[in-house]
């Protein structure tokens, strides 16, 4: 098989992964499309996903149903204000050997130790416990005492938390935020998706989900998106629309400098490519669009840009900035070399 036959082939089972995938929801989830488009682009760019909504949207659900549809370990952790970094991450006890008589420390698993780990209410636990996930996300291994250890690959960190309730919530900090591809708002449903949430939900029919994919089949995936080629004019425009975000550099508009108080790094310009490179596959694409880019841009950018208190007063979101920020970069290649504006940003 040739290396054309053998991405075709890859394309192909990757679609036909998603559309099983979609199916299979759609039994427990009404709607919600954008938000589980974007839940998959995370997991196939091997990427955690921070979903933010208000009580009652099915955010849970939709991570549970989710796991449920690949063949692969998980456990879900309610964050409460007493839980506990070793609640989380494991600790050692000690325990007698029945054939020898002698004591021995053992470690014993948390239930970080899954495939799919829920993260829910992330934000009602302390920072303390917040940081017992920082290692895990990043490194894919927690440590106790003096001793590491591995966690299973692949393995996602989908976490929940609830915007409206500030009493005994202790807010995410920017670096465990920025440990995030994606950070999703979940809204309300339309009337039509509710309709059908309330006919579906207060009568007697049960779903069930079956699994679509093995953990192997998510690594080879993964694997393959990794291995897609992305034009130079897409990453300049992926860094354009990055570093306009950046207040005090050459070149960035008046808008972001009244609005913002502190821009995205360049992990942002990792994920924005690695989540156009998974989009573009899972559309069926051997290679990414400037369209990817802009589909991917507030899920990438919304938890690590901040507007500042003049913008947050007059209800300037960092999604209005974004949507700015889009319209203002031209997406042709001689266009943006040309922009006097944009050789500043680009060559600074």
């Amino acid at each position: 098989m040739t290396h054309e036959d053998s991405a075709r082939a890859d394309l192909e089972r990757l679609q036909k992964a998603r559309e099983q995938i979609l199916d299979q929801l759609s039994r427990t989830i009404v709607g919600q499309t954008d938000v589980v488009e974007q839940l998959l682009i995370s997991i196939f760019a091997r990427g955690h996903c921070l979903l933010e909504g208000v009580p009652g949207l099915a955010k849970t659900l939709m991570i549970s149903s989710l796991a449920q549809t690949m063949n692969l370990s998980f456990s879900r952790i309610q964050f409460t204000p007493d839980l506990m970094p070793a609640d989380i991450t494991g600790t050692e006890i000690i325990e007698e050997n029945k054939s020898t008589g002698a004591r021995e420390r053992r470690f014993m698993e948390g239930p970080l130790f899954a495939n799919v780990v829920l993260a829910d209410e992330i934000n009602r636990t302390p920072p303390k416990t917040q940081a017992a996930l920082l290692e895990a996300m990043q490194e894919r291994q927690i440590t106790v005492g003096r001793i590491r250890h591995q966690l299973s690959d692949p393995f996602f960190v989908l976490a929940t938390q609830n915007p409206i309730e500030q009493e005994g919530t202790y807010p995410l900090p920017e670096a465990q935020q920025d440990r995030f591809m994606f950070k999703v708002h979940v809204s309300y449903p339309s009337f039509a998706d509710e309709f059908e949430v309330a006919r579906r939900t207060t009568g007697r029919t049960k779903s069930t989900i079956e699994s679509v994919l093995s953990g192997e089949e998510i690594l080879a995936l993964q694997e393959f998106i990794r291995g897609i080629e992305v034009s130079e004019n897409v990453i300049r425009y992926a860094l354009a629309i990055v570093r306009q975000t950046r207040v005090g550099q050459d070149g960035v508009p008046d808008f972001v400098r009244e609005q913002v108080a502190w821009g995205a790094g360049p992990r942002a310009v990792q994920f924005l490519i690695l989540g156009a490179k998974a989009r573009a596959a899972m559309l069926g694409r051997s290679y990414v669009d400037t369209a990817d880019i802009q589909f991917c841009a507030k899920p990438v950018l919304r938890h690590r840009m901040v507007v500042n208190f003049a913008a947050e007063s007059d209800g300037i979101t960092s999604d209005a900035v974004i949507d700015k920020i889009i319209s203002v970069t031209p997406t042709a290649q001689d266009e943006l070399l040309r922009d006097a504006r944009f050789q500043r940003i680009l060559a600074s």
